[in-house]
C-alpha cells in the first residue's frame, strides 16, 4: 500500500480534460494530482481524431465554450510549437443539394452573431479549397476557425507543463467525505490522497465517479469508429463534412448513425467518421458500420475508393441528455467539481473547460470584478433530477 498523498486538488482522469484541469490548476497556484486508472489518454482521448471545432455548434453556451477554448488552444500552440501537431486547417462543411446549401448558410448566419468566422463558398469556388471533392457539389461554408492536434500528444505535453504528480494504473474506489458532507480526497486501490478538491474529469466514465461520491450525473457511453487509411500526400485539406453531420451530433437516438466526416493529418493518413451508437461499452468489431464509413467517405472524395484502410479504431464520446457537459462544482457535494460529458468535442473543449476549472477552484465569483470567463450556469452539474434514466449505461469491464 502506498504512503498517503496530499495535495489541494485531485484531478480523476488523465484524457484531454484532465490534463487541461491540471494545467489550469497548476498555472492558478494550486498543488495538483492527477490519477488515472489507465495510461495517458487511454480512454476517449486516445480513440478521438483532435478536433477542435466551431462549425458543427449552434449559438449558445457550447459555442462561446468552443471559442473561448479555441483562443485558449491557439495559446498552447504558440507555447508549444509543433510538439501538439496543431494545425490550424479549417473546417469545410458541404452541402449536397441546393437546399441544404441554404439551410447550411442560415445556419452560418446565426453562428456569424456569436463571433464565428463562416465564409460562404460557391460551387466554383469550392474545388479550389479542396481540389479532390466529387465534382456537381453546390457549395459549402469554410470555417477558418476549426483546427486540429494530434490529442495522446497534446494531452501528454499539457500533463507535463502542469508540474501535476501524475499516478497512472491506480482505480478510484471511492471518494470520502467529512462529517459536514464535504470531500477530502479520493481513495484508491494504491492507497488515499488527501485533498479538499476533486475534479470528476473521468469523461465516458464520469457517472461511476460522480456516483463514488453520492452525486448523480447521466453521463452515457456513445460509441463511435474511426477508419485510418494508409499515409498519403496531403490530397485532403481540411476537416470536410457533410452537412448531416451536424444534425447527427445534436441528435438524441441510441440507434446507429453515420455521416461523412474526412481529413487528412500532419502524419499522412486520412481519419474517416463519424459513427454514433449507444450500445454500451460493447467493443465489438461492427462490419456494417466500416463499410458505412468507407461509402460515405467516398461519396465526398471518390479518390480514397482507390485507398487502403490501414485499421480502424473505437472509442466511447460521453454523452450528456442535453448535449452540454456538466462543468463547474457540485451544489451537493461540498469540493467535488465536474469536467465531463463533452461526448466527442471533449478535445476541442478540453481548455475552456480547465480554465473554467481553475476559476471555480480558486474561487473567482461574479462581482468581485475576477469572475468566470463564461456563465458556468447552463453546464450546472446539478441540473438534472436523481431519477434521470440511465437505462443504457454500463459498467466498465
Amino acid at each position: 500500500m502506498s504512503k498517503r498523498l496530499t495535495c489541494d486538488v485531485v484531478v480523476v482522469g488523465a484524457g484531454m480534460v484532465g490534463a487541461a484541469c491540471a494545467l489550469y490548476a497548476a498555472r492558478a497556484g494550486l498543488d495538483v494530482i492527477v490519477v488515472d486508472r489507465g495510461p495517458v489518454a487511454g480512454g476517449t482521448t486516445g480513440a478521438g481524431e483532435g478536433n477542435l471545432l466551431v462549425s458543427d455548434k449552434a449559438p449558445g453556451p457550447e459555442l462561446d465554450l468552443a471559442l473561448l477554448s479555441g483562443r485558449l488552444w491557439a495559446d498552447l500552440a504558440d507555447e508549444f510549437g509543433a510538439a501538439v501537431e496543431y494545425e490550424a486547417k479549417g473546417g469545410v462543411v458541404v452541402a449536397a443539394s441546393p437546399g441544404g446549401l441554404a439551410a447550411l448558410e442560415r445556419f452560418a448566419d446565426g453562428q456569424r452573431t456569436a463571433g464565428v468566422l463562416a465564409a460562404p463558398v460557391d460551387g466554383t469556388d469550392l474545388y479550389d479549397l479542396e481540389p479532390h471533392l466529387a465534382p456537381g457539389l453546390p457549395g459549402a461554408v469554410h470555417y477558418p476557425q476549426d483546427a486540429q492536434v494530434m490529442p495522446a500528444l497534446a494531452a501528454a505535453h499539457l500533463l507535463r507543463a502542469s508540474g501535476a504528480r501524475l499516478l497512472t494504473g491506480r482505480t478510484v474506489t471511492g471518494v470520502p467525505r467529512t462529517p459536514d458532507g464535504a470531500v477530502r480526497g479520493v481513495r484508491t486501490d494504491q492507497g488515499d490522497i488527501d485533498a479538499p478538491a476533486v475534479v470528476n474529469a473521468a469523461g465516458t466514465w464520469g457517472a461511476d465517479i460522480a456516483a463514488l461520491a453520492g452525486a448523480h450525473l447521466p453521463v452515457l457511453p456513445r460509441r463511435g469508429f474511426v477508419l485510418v487509411t494508409e499515409p498519403l500526400p496531403r490530397l485532403v485539406r481540411h476537416k470536410v463534412y457533410a452537412a448531416d453531420y451536424v444534425a447527427d451530433v445534436a441528435s438524441d437516438s441510441s440507434a446507429l448513425q453515420t455521416s461523412p466526416v474526412v481529413e487528412g493529418t500532419a502524419a499522412g493518413p486520412v481519419l474517416i467518421g463519424a459513427s454514433r451508437e449507444r450500445v454500451g461499452f460493447d467493443r465489438a468489431f461492427s462490419l456494417p458500420v466500416m463499410r458505412a464509413l468507407a461509402a460515405g467517405a467516398t461519396r465526398l472524395f471518390p479518390f480514397l475508393a482507390g485507398v487502403r484502410a490501414t485499421r480502424a479504431y473505437l472509442g466511447f464520446r460521453p454523452y450528456m441528455p442535453d448535449h452540454l457537459p456538466a462543468i463547474g462544482p457540485d451544489p451537493r457535494v461540498p469540493g467535488l467539481h465536474h469536467a465531463c460529458g463533452h461526448e466527442g468535442a471533449g478535445i476541442g473543449l478540453a481548455t475552456g473547460t480547465g480554465h473554467l476549472i481553475a476559476q471555480a477552484l480558486t474561487a473567482k465569483t461574479p462581482g468581485l470584478g475576477q469572475g468566470p470567463d463564461l456563465d458556468l450556469a447552463p453546464f450546472r452539474p446539478g441540473r438534472f433530477p436523481a431519477d434521470h434514466s440511465a437505462t443504457d449505461h454500463f459498467p466498465a469491464d
